[in-house]
């Protein structure tokens, strides 16, 4: 969102370098750096998603990843 923002638009390198303001204020320039901001927010959903899997996979099996829990441990054993 920030390339289609006014603050795109008043950012120090635009006012003060006409070349980069040009580049910078160009659609396509724009459009690839949003498409660029989509393609990391996309992976990191999916890293999301993988550690929520991976922690409910752990919750369902227990802590130490074995049956019930109880981290080897003999019962009533703290």
């Amino acid at each position: 969102m920030a390339p289609w923002s006014a603050f795109w638009e008043r950012n120090l390198f635009v006012a003060r370098v006409p070349m980069v303001r040009e580049v910078l204020l160009n659609h396509f320039v724009r459009g690839a750096v949003s498409g660029v901001g989509l393609i990391c927010l996309a992976a990191a959903l999916g890293e999301l998603a993988g550690i929520f899997a991976q922690r409910r996979d752990r919750g369902e099996l227990g802590h130490d990843g074995g049956p019930g829990g109880s981290g080897g441990r003999p019962q009533g054993v703290e």
